[in-house]
């Protein structure tokens, strides 16, 4: 056996590795597998908590950044999104309140969605978006404080039409 033939027959530059697409392989494997061995509850409070880290540490970093340590509902909303530009491209639709909430319709082009498009068990508001749904009711909470009593946020529709999830946004005072 020659090293060099073999070696020259498998060469495969790093410059052709598809990082994401590997990422995405994991990611569907990930929700599959924790689905099957531990049930959907425990899928969905794990995918949860993966994104409610992160949401805590970047509103004490913005918390930092602007020296306050709460804001209002429309400004925690600007400023969080201004800091994930990145990750999401969000659109307000619709504000309406009344005498227990603030609701706010948002269209959402997130960080995963284009994966969700390449992996068939990945699905627009299902499992996996619950990273999101942990990472920014955790943030908008922790920035906005005592003034409202809890924030969650609700998948509606995906829009295939604007590639975008429709989804509310609810502050309960």
């Amino acid at each position: 056996m020659n090293i060099e033939e073999i070696n020259e027959k498998i060469k495969n530059p790093p410059s052709n590795l598809k990082t994401l697409k590997g990422y995405e392989i994991i990611a569907e494997s990930i929700v599959e597998k924790v689905r099957d061995l531990f049930g959907r509850n425990s899928l969905l409070t794990m995918l949860y908590q993966v994104g409610a880290g992160p949401g805590k540490k970047i509103s004490e970093r913005l918390k930092s950044k602007y020296g306050k340590e709460d804001f209002d509902i429309i400004e925690a909303l600007e400023i969080l999104t201004l800091e994930l530009k990145e990750f999401y491209s969000i659109i307000i639709k619709d504000i309406t309140e009344d005498e227990e909430k603030i609701r706010i319709i948002i269209q959402n082009h997130c960080f995963l969605r284009d994966s969700f498009k390449e992996r068939e068990k990945l699905q627009y508001g299902k499992a996996f978006c619950r990273i999101n749904k942990g990472y920014y009711e955790v943030a908008l909470k922790n920035l906005i404080g005592e003034k409202i009593r809890k924030v969650e946020i609700n998948f509606l529709e995906n829009s295939e039409e604007q590639d975008a999830c429709v989804e509310e946004m609810l502050f309960y005072k």
